[in-house]
């Protein structure tokens, strides 16, 4: 999945469920129902019973609409769902105007639209909603029918304990949507985080399975590629030494000598020892990825340059097989030449790969590196055969180099130029982690 699509995915996550304002709205239909029918029914107090039930149906009549208009499943935009929440606000203010203002003990209720924007909707969305339930408190401290009492008798509550409550209805706002906000956003972290552990756990499962399938796959060549050799070799004793296949034959050997390094790395990838060579500098960590590749046709050009000393790191077979990886996708798909740049400053340790082929295209750039995500299989220097450019060759270089701290960015050259640009970047200390101290012959230079 591509990130750009996990962001969205998890942005949406987030929104409204209809199935989930629905209910919540119906059970404040269901109360307000009642409560207005006790209060006229049951205490027979005076007010305007009909109005109130009007309001009460217009909440009853959004419920049905949403019901049959969206599924359960549905998510809310978050213009959909703040114009909602600011319609129950102005719902409730509209009863309470018509039973008492803010003398209604159940004025308190318009702090549940504004906790519940701060759950689910930006926090300058909660912010609009909570100015909206102020004014509308601030509203019915002053404009509001008389309180239902009854018959005969007019209950006034003392103007300064209707400020108290609109001092407290205000703080309210603020406490619990500042609350509400920070419980949710810890929630959305924490949520975060467990998606992108997931993440890198079924990457790090899907790179295991392949370990063992690349130890598989090296048994089992090893026979077919054994005959390989052995022909090879009876080809070059019987074809003359200066015939028109010598060059093709010795080729082929050096391939076939290839082919078996290759598969002993896969069998060994960070077990091998490296012996006195166990340190290679920058420079000579580029030559011996390149090396491979100079038996090609392909013209293949290193720079290196930095501040100082070159930067040492110690021989990885995981890091020799990832970058070796990059340099031959751009061998196969470049048409003049490839170049492998390499430079270090105090902080950081780069090497970037260009090619002069096509480039990557445009809509698997952003998926480079998941597994059977084909980069450029179609545009390979001499055509591409049907299985070729799965992307698990990237998927596993990817993997890899980050595992060895480093960054890994694919980018396409500005134009006019073509070609792809694979960066890897390391933070200096990680790229010489694990070095024990050089003895007194000086550092390699």
């Amino acid at each position: 999945m591509a990130v750009n699509d996990t962001a969205t995915i998890r942005r949406t996550a987030q929104h409204l469920r209809v199935d989930t304002l629905v209910r919540l709205r119906s059970l404040a239909v269901v109360g307000q129902s009642a409560a207005v029918v006790g209060v006229h029914f049951g205490l027979g107090f005076p007010f305007p019973f009909a109005f109130c039930f009007v309001a009460i149906a217009v909440s009853a009549w959004l419920n049905f609409a949403l019901r049959i208009r969206y599924p359960i499943s549905h998510r809310l935009s978050e213009n959909a769902g703040s114009l909602l929440l600011g319609y129950d606000i102005l719902q409730l203010s509209a009863l309470l105007y018509l039973t008492g203002g803010l003398e209604n003990p159940f004025a308190m209720l318009l702090l549940a639209p504004v906790m519940i924007s701060a759950t689910a909707l930006q926090p300058w969305r909660t912010l609009a909603l909570g100015f909206m339930a102020m004014v509308c408190v601030t509203i019915l401290a002053f404009f509001h029918l008389p309180l239902p009492w009854y018959p005969g008798e007019t209950l006034h509550l003392p103007f300064l304990y209707v400020a108290g409550i609109w001092c407290a209805i205000l703080l309210g706002l603020a406490f619990t949507g500042v609350y509400a906000w920070r419980v949710a956003e810890e929630a959305r972290q924490l949520a975060d985080a467990l998606a992108a552990t997931e993440f890198v756990l079924a990457r790090e499962q899907h790179l295991s399975q392949l370990d063992g399938l690349a130890a598989a796959a090296a048994h089992e060549l090893g026979t077919p590629l054994a005959t390989i050799a052995l022909v090879a070799k009876e080809l070059d004793k019987l074809a003359p030494k200066d015939g028109p296949m010598a060059e093709d034959i010795t080729l082929l050997r050096e391939q076939v000598a290839r082919c078996r390094k290759i598969l002993g790395t896969l069998t060994s990838l960070g077990t091998g020892e490296a012996g006195p060579l166990e340190r290679l500098t920058l420079r000579d960590l580029i030559e011996e990825v390149a090396n491979p590749q100079r038996s090609f046709s392909m013209p293949l050009t290193l720079n290196a340059s930095g501040e100082g000393a070159q930067p040492i790191c110690r021989r990885s077979p995981g890091l020799l097989y990832g970058l070796g990886n990059l340099v031959d996708n751009a061998v196969d798909f470049a048409t003049s030449g490839v170049v492998i740049d390499a430079s270090w400053t105090k902080d950081t340790v780069s090497v970037v790969v260009r090619d002069d082929g096509p480039g990557f295209a445009p809509e698997v750039l952003l998926r480079l590196g998941d597994p059977y995500v084909t980069t450029r299989g179609s545009d390979r220097r001499g055509g591409g055969e049907p299985g070729d450019g799965l992307g698990l060759g990237l998927f596993i270089a990817k993997t890899l180099i980050e595992r060895s701290g480093a960054s890994i960015e694919f980018s396409n050259a500005a134009a006019p130029d073509t070609g792809a640009i694979v960066t890897v970047t390391w933070p200096r200390g990680v790229f010489e982690r694990d070095l024990d101290p050089l003895p007194d012959v000086g550092r390699w230079r």
